[in-house]
């Protein structure tokens, strides 16, 4: 085959990806049946993080996706029984926000109007065309996924993993349902978990008043409208300045409104902060909630779900910004105030709508993190213990090792997990109410009167009339918990189960070690009693070449797909790699890419160098000093990228290819023996033509994982029939 002069990356990457696609060894079965892999492999296993069907693929995906390829491509090159799963994520809150707003713009209506039926059939039609478009996406930046095994979170075979889990968890005890303060989100109207919350740092007014002219001690907070609900003052117990006050209780008249507060000793407060008391407000903070439980005091809820007042007088159904100005003013107008100062503090927003959050206490579903529970015959554990045992005991690696720390951290200040939502579109919380007083139907036991929870689908209610299903929807993170093995075929015991289970990989970014990964290791634990995957190769943000992160309101957004379009996929993904070491962010600048384009022109131009010098006769009767000392020079790098591709040092590997292939083969080696090929003996040509193609195939094979639509068009050049993919490593 005649190489073109020069590499169109456009016209191979299409093609080349077509190949890989109708050979189907992307997927390990046939790589068995066609004798590639051995029956008996060793399995590699890994499940792609599922992108949210909110719309399209960004940079950061590029890389992750890059990342897990590499392992991937190596791990079949290696003769490894080698799965890699594709699927989405139904990112329930994100998706739904992202309709409504559709809805909202387009016809002027919200999703009350349309019903529930019809919006959400509004939002699986927009869910399957984004799906599409994301497929395309990973498929064109050369991701060896086996499509025929794709998931997807709110599929038929994950809902029916969902609805076990939560069964299995429920008759545990480990799900229940309870009053407790939890985040809401004002303006999306639902519960959100500790970690969808971000913090921002805004300036505020912080206030040191006393409840009235008759109360002995002051307090400080920035948030004065929430202390109508103060039910205690709580103080340290060995603060002298407090100590004949604790124990005491008193009405004071805060306001207007009545209010009793009693003075409670408790270690946890601060004494030498602020006044060193603290006002408790058990309805809307989780702090103060877990002091009130400490000390048996009452809840007063004075906020509502709309972040407006409920307090009788003057403030009654005001914002809470403007009551806190009311409740200033009075203040001052009373003599109470006794110092304001401006401060920065961190306020807690709704990732998803940008509302600040408001604690309240709310009826709701949640996983008990500190409930002992049976595992196996006799002993009995945590779900925190048990997510840390498993990291603990090297079960799990975490890589770097700096992120264990931040695991252990947060499993250890870890709450109860909350699990409802009151959005629409997700996985019905699969408990049904008994609307009024009948006899259960058999084979339905009710663990608590008038509740049942079962497996059943959404709309197969128990047999009777007077069932009503739970309103409310799980948690994305609880269906995406399952992935390792969901994907596999959970709850069924799947032939894919058994082989593929644990993972041998899994790569997310840092900023979901907590969200998902902490989360599949408790799921994996009490559902399988086993580890979900051997190792959690952990790596950093991509960011713009300042250092910023990127984002639509910025305007530096980049589309990986236009990258690839314009100086090919194979250039994107090394300039996404080298420099990215394991947990560091990454810098991104679109002249690297670039830079890569030019390496593939370079690749090219040896290649077809050492193809045009082919003779017709390939029989080599010795190798020369200098030809071994090429090969020992080659067997070396390839123990190092070896090393360094077992050690999930990608950054390194990609990097001394590139030295080697472009400062190495080329600039030393090629023009060594260019003389050769150009006026040496019939046998000089022979032996410099086969050590220079030894040379290139080897470095090709060794490039594949990083390279792949390059590396795979040269080696069937020079090897038509036979796919680099599979090749042995």
């Amino acid at each position: 085959m005649i190489m073109e002069p020069r590499y169109d990356a456009r016209e191979v990457e299409p093609r080349i990806e077509k190949l890989w696609e109708d050979s189907g060894f992307f997927n390990p079965d046939v790589c068995i049946q066609k004798g590639v892999t051995k029956p008996d492999a060793e399995p590699f296993s890994i499940v792609l993080p599922p992108p949210n069907v909110t719309g399209t693929l960004h940079i950061g995906h590029a890389f992750e996706d890059t990342l897990q390829d590499i392992a991937v491509r190596y791990a079949r090159m290696r003769g490894k029984r080698t799965l890699w799963i594709p699927g989405v994520d139904h990112a329930a809150i994100a998706t739904q926000s992202k309709v409504e707003k559709e809805i909202l713009k387009k016809e002027g209506k919200n999703r009350h109007d349309l019903g529930r039926e019809e919006f959400l059939r509004r939002v699986n039609e927009f869910a399957r065309a984004s799906h599409d478009t994301i497929v395309r996406q990973v498929k064109r930046l050369g991701s060896s996924l086996d499509w025929t095994r794709e998931a997807y979170t709110l599929d038929e075979r994950r809902s029916l993993g969902v609805r076990t889990a939560f069964k299995k968890m429920y008759d545990l005890g480990l799900i229940y349902r309870g009053n407790r303060i939890v985040n809401w989100d004002p303006k999306g109207q639902t519960v959100i978990s500790d970690d969808e919350v971000v913090h921002e740092e805004r300036t505020a007014k912080l206030y040191t008043f006393r409840y009235d002219k008759n109360f002995p001690i002051a307090i400080a907070t920035t948030r004065l409208e929430t202390k109508f609900g103060d039910t205690a003052v709580a103080v340290h117990p060995d603060d002298p300045r407090y100590t004949k006050f604790a124990g005491k209780e008193y009405d004071a008249d805060f306001c207007g409104t009545p209010i009793h507060i009693k003075v409670i000793a408790d270690r946890s407060v601060e004494k030498d902060f602020g006044t060193g008391a603290l006002g408790v407000t058990p309805a809307h903070s989780m702090v103060d909630a877990e002091i009130a439980e400490r000390h048996g005091l009452p809840q007063k809820q004075v906020i509502n779900e709309y972040g407006r007042m409920t307090v009788a007088g003057p403030v009654h159904d005001k914002k809470t910004e403007e009551a806190r100005e009311w409740v200033a003013e009075e203040l001052r107008k009373r003599g109470l105030i006794e110092k304001e100062e401006d401060i920065v503090q961190n306020v807690s927003i709704a990732e998803r709508t940008g509302a600040i959050i408001e604690p309240l206490p709310k009826l709701q579903w949640f996983v008990a993190v500190n409930k002992p529970f049976k595992r196996g015959l006799f002993r009995k554990t945590t779900l925190k213990k048990l997510m840390r045992a498993a990291v603990a005991s090297s079960k799990i690696r975490i890589t770097p090792e700096r992120f264990e720390k931040i695991y252990f951290h947060w499993i250890d200040n870890l709450r109860d997990w909350c699990i409802s939502r009151q959005i629409w579109f997700g996985h019905q919380i699969p408990v049904w109410y008994l609307k009024r007083h009948m006899a259960a139907p058999q084979k339905r036991p009710l663990l608590i009167p008038g509740i049942y929870c079962g497996i059943d689908a959404p709309g197969q209610a128990p047999q009777g009339y007077s069932w009503e299903q739970d309103q409310d929807t799980l948690d994305t993170w609880f269906s995406s918990a399952l992935w390792p093995f969901s994907t596999l075929g959970w709850p069924d015991k799947t032939k894919d189960l058994e082989t593929y289970f644990p993972n041998s990989l899994m790569a997310p970014g840092y900023e979901i070690l907590q969200l998902w990964v902490a989360r599949m290791i408790l799921m994996s634990g009490v559902l399988l009693n086993r580890i979900p995957f051997k190792t959690v190769l952990i790596h950093g943000i991509v960011r713009d070449s300042k250092g910023e992160k990127f984002s639509k309101s910025k305007g530096n957004g980049i589309d990986p797909l236009i990258l690839a379009d314009t100086y090919g996929a194979d250039a994107l993904r090394m300039a996404l790699i080298v420099g990215a070491a394991p947990g560091n962010d990454v810098k991104f600048d679109e002249q690297r890419v670039k830079g890569y384009r030019n390496f593939s022109t370079k690749i090219w131009n040896i290649a077809r160098f050492i193809e045009m010098n082919r003779g017709t006769s390939y029989e080599v009767r010795g190798m020369s000093e200098t030809h071994r000392k090429y090969i020992e020079t080659l067997e070396n790098l390839k123990k190092e990228v070896t090393e360094n591709l077992d050690n999930f040092e990608f950054h390194l590997a990609a990097e001394k290819l590139y030295h080697y292939i472009w400062h190495e083969l080329a600039d030393v080696i090629i023009e060594a023996e260019k003389e050769k090929l150009k006026n040496g003996t019939s046998e000089e040509k022979t032996a410099s033509y086969a050590v220079l193609e030894q040379l290139l195939l080897e470095s090709l094979k060794m490039l594949h994982p990083f390279m792949p639509f390059i590396t795979e068009e040269i080696y069937h050049i020079f090897h038509p029939g036979k796919m680099l993919m599979v090749e042995k490593w």
